[in-house]
């Protein structure tokens, strides 16, 4: 029973992706032109970052809030337990929270005032050597926030703006800053915090963090390589 929580999430996930359940999902999708915002592109025609989609069934965290309801049923807990429970993790992770919404935030102002696109711009000039320095951002990026999604929101249009600049494949960018942000997961000062709380370990972070940092740079050294001859015709092969 204690494999139970995740045994629904990757249930209620896969299920979710099945097309018929998806495009159920996706019709309670609603678009909203956000009041205020006369945000053009650069070629002048209205940009699409003013509207806000909110995905209120088809979201991760409606999901996970489905799996958490099942979750509550398969193993006995009690309506009230469970509130208790939500409440103590929310106020566990509020701060990871406020940073992740502000990094979104952020992200969505670089991308409408066309601040992503002009350092994509400036770091195209390092040519197919970005290819190999493209997982080091996803890197950096969520050892800062703790967060891929956040990471991905920020650097992704950036590794895409470059890529097409410097004549790479911006597929190839934007995946390796996916993955060199997974390999940040491990050393995010937001990760360490909560790994440490949940198993009895609070204020040992650094202690933590000492041990995990020198693994994640050896991975993010294997990566960048792998991104580097996949950026190549020896490895090209490997990118859809």
């Amino acid at each position: 029973m204690a494999y139970a929580p995740y045994v629904t999430i990757v249930a209620v996930f896969a299920v979710s992706q099945v097309p018929a359940v998806k495009r159920l999902l996706d019709a309670g999708t609603l678009a909203v032109s956000w009041p205020g915002l006369h945000v053009l592109t650069a070629a002048g025609t209205p940009s699409p970052l003013s509207t806000f989609r909110f995905a209120w069934l088809a979201a991760p965290g409606s999901l996970l809030l489905v799996a958490g309801l099942v979750t509550m049923a398969l193993l006995r807990v009690s309506p009230r337990e469970a509130g208790r429970l939500y409440g103590r993790t929310l106020y566990e992770l509020r701060w990871a929270v406020l940073t992740v919404v502000g990094l979104l935030a952020l992200s969505f102002t670089m991308n409408a005032s066309g601040q992503i696109a002009t350092l994509g711009v400036w770091m195209a000039g390092a040519g197919t050597l970005f290819a190999v320095l493209a997982p080091v951002l996803g890197w950096l990026g969520v050892a800062l926030t703790g967060s891929d999604t956040s990471s991905n929101s920020l650097f992704g249009a950036l590794q895409v703006a470059a890529a097409q600049r410097a004549g790479l494949d911006p597929v190839l960018l934007a995946a390796a800053n996916a993955s060199g942000g997974t390999l940040g997961k491990m050393i995010s000062l937001q990760n360490l915090t909560i790994a440490a709380a949940a198993v009895g370990l609070t204020g040992r972070e650094g202690d933590l963090f000492r041990r995990m940092f020198g693994w994640s740079v050896l991975l993010l050294a294997l990566m960048c390589l792998l991104v580097g001859l996949q950026a190549t015709p020896l490895l090209s092969w490997m990118v859809p």
